[in-house]
């Protein structure tokens, strides 16, 4: 239960979803994680969660729309705790569908890619000093399954992943001699208490059927591969993407599944 015992660790995106799991698994094996979101009440349930099981956390409030914000955030983390060790860049537009090429609109390609793009470029490059300083660190991306091949209805989404996807690289390969490490989680279908009611039936039993085993993913299978990269004993892993997908992307594409459904999955 202390894998991460002595770290700090900043889980953005961590007052729903996949980054509540990110942060309780963190905090169960000893880690000193900061809940961030626009929404205290939520980040403060989180962190009693995480109280009320033994482990510690704080909540900082954080707009990772806003540059400014997400400067202030990296600061007050080494305000709070005194360094950064570990960052897991989750927060995230996520969409089911933002619409063919001719349908979006300039202004929701750049509020995606605000969110889901340059808001990662932004706290890495915000955190790698203080990593620098402590002479390694763990950065680690929450990319998407939608960056792997071209889909019918989400361009702009699934463009930001694959910026993440490269971005992930590129800090690996820059800061790698300073000890920084980066890598990037894919998942693919997890169902979490936000959008379990909201993902049309129709859509989970065509990713269903492409899993290769037996159940749909949850908040803490992303938070059990992040915990590893996360540690000391993933020191030799750098610039990798790494799928927690139950293999769906072992195989072919989905793609004619889903133009045969239509609008119905979204």
């Amino acid at each position: 239960m202390d894998r991460l015992k002595g770290k700090v660790a900043l889980v953005t995106g961590s007052t729903s979803g996949i980054g509540i799991g990110i942060a309780k698994v963190f905090a169960r094996e000893g880690a000193k994680v900061v809940v961030t979101g626009r929404r205290e009440e939520k980040g403060q349930v989180v962190v009693d969660a995480i109280t009320k099981e033994g482990g510690e956390a704080a909540y900082l409030y954080s707009d990772i729309t806003k540059p400014e914000s997400i400067k202030d955030l990296l600061q007050g983390v080494v305000d709070k705790y005194g360094k950064l060790d570990i960052l897991v860049n989750n927060a995230a537009n996520v969409t089911l569908a933002d619409g063919t090429i001719e349908e979006l609109t300039t202004e929701m390609w750049d509020a995606i890619m605000e969110s889901d793009l340059r808001s990662v470029f932004i706290a890495t490059k915000e955190a790698i000093p203080h990593m620098r300083a402590n002479g390694k660190g763990s950065i680690i991306n929450i990319g998407s399954m939608a960056s792997c091949a071209g889909d019918l209805g989400t361009s702009a989404y699934a463009s930001a992943k694959a910026g993440v996807n490269l971005l992930t690289e590129s800090t690996a390969v820059q800061y790698g001699k300073e000890n920084i490490r980066c890598n990037c989680i894919r998942p693919g279908l997890i169902v979490t208490p936000e959008n379990k009611e909201k993902l049309p039936q129709l859509l989970i039993d065509i990713f269903m059927s492409n899993i290769l085993v037996n159940r749909y993913g949850n908040p803490e299978d992303i938070g059990n591969l992040a915990l590893f990269l996360g540690s000391d004993e993933s020191e030799y892993i750098t610039g990798q993407i790494l799928n927690v997908d139950g293999g769906s992307n072992a195989h072919a594409p989905t793609v004619a599944q889903f133009r045969e459904a239509g609008s119905k999955t979204w």
